[in-house]
């Protein structure tokens, strides 16, 4: 099968390139899939696109076009693609389910701690031989009250580390989790009321319709001055600007987040020479209760290794003519 990888990263390639195993004839391109560069795929049978690319319904519409009959997901989300679209077109799309919740999970811990110890500015500070504690008093995570937003595979890894930290958990999900109710005590509640009773916020839920812009300000007026929310899913959940009013006035602590809402083209490219002309990256940037990191979260061998593994798992199966575990395209019209 002739595959085209759209938006390679140098570092992803090696893994994809093993997971490959000389199988099918594959090229990559640093290229985001977009309107314009759909054409690329021209005498391609397979696409794999990664969250940052555009699988509109033009764009599916396109490919359609250009003969592409399957597209492998590199990446767990798929509100980047139509997939109604995909249906009545009769491209096939998959994605890497699962692929590392444990790894993501861990980057989450990681923005909390860093942001509550307040780790960036400790290392500034030492940079320039400045000692001082005062700005960098932190809290506890022990006994505090954990709200996960959200309790799928990640939302359950991180159910699990944040057990481990004695915290009590409370969760939102459409699906309650017996497992999680059980071994971690794990308390489903309405929205708001996790707001209210939360210390510590974690987004891990999936875009949708229901979920864009559940962070607004609204929500937020309900949420402890002191509550730190840590965002690990995409950065549409919240409505940016609605959050950065909040922090500059302080009506919350801090944001922790792997994602923006509008890093389409911006995130995974190094833009220090030409930096975007984006004002509210630039807020989020400067302001000391945000820790930001670049969509980073799925960055570990383990991750890449298994995240290549399921891509061509994916591809495998359409080319023996089969519908793997992953295939999104299986589903109703809705």
């Amino acid at each position: 099968m002739k595959i085209l990888i759209y938006s390679a990263k140098d570092f992803e390639i090696p893994f994809l390139e093993k997971a490959n195993n000389e199988e099918h004839q594959v090229k990559y391109i640093p290229e985001r899939l977009t309107p314009k560069t759909a054409a690329l795929a021209l005498g391609f049978d397979a696409i794999s696109i990664f969250s940052a690319d555009n699988g509109s319904s033009m764009v599916l519409e396109r490919l359609k076009d250009f003969g592409v009959k399957y597209i492998a997901l590199r990446s767990t989300g798929y509100d980047n693609v139509n997939i109604n679209t995909a249906k009545k077109l009769g491209i096939k799309v998959a994605n890497t389910a699962g692929y590392s919740p444990q790894t993501i999970a861990e980057h989450a811990i990681a923005l909390l701690l860093a942001l509550n110890r307040k780790l960036i500015s400790s290392n500034h500070q030492v940079s320039n031989y400045n000692f001082s504690l005062s700005n960098l008093v932190g809290l506890d995570i022990n006994k505090k009250t954990v709200g996960i937003i959200g309790t799928g595979r990640i939302g359950k890894a991180i159910a699990r580390i944040m057990h481990g930290f004695n915290c009590e958990i409370i969760g939102n999900d459409i699906n309650e989790d017996k497992e999680l109710e059980h071994e971690y005590k794990v308390t489903y509640t309405d929205l708001e009321h996790l707001c209210k009773q939360s210390d510590i916020i974690f987004l891990s839920a999936p875009l949708n319709s229901q979920t864009h812009h559940l962070i607004d300000k609204d929500r937020i007026k309900h949420m402890k001055k002191e509550v730190i929310l840590i965002n690990i899913a995409r950065g549409a959940l919240v409505h940016t600007q609605d959050l950065l009013q909040a922090l500059v006035s302080k009506r919350i602590a801090g944001y922790g987040t792997d994602v923006y809402e509008h890093e389409s083209g911006i995130f995974f490219y190094d833009h220090s020479e030409n930096k975007p002309e984006d004002k509210i990256l630039q807020q989020l940037i400067d302001l000391p209760t945000v820790f930001l990191t670049p969509h980073q979260a799925f960055a570990t061998k383990e991750a890449l290794t298994i995240l290549a593994e399921i891509t061509f798992y994916n591809i495998n199966c359409w080319q023996q003519n089969e519908s793997g575990k992953n295939e999104l395209t299986l589903e109703l019209v809705r």
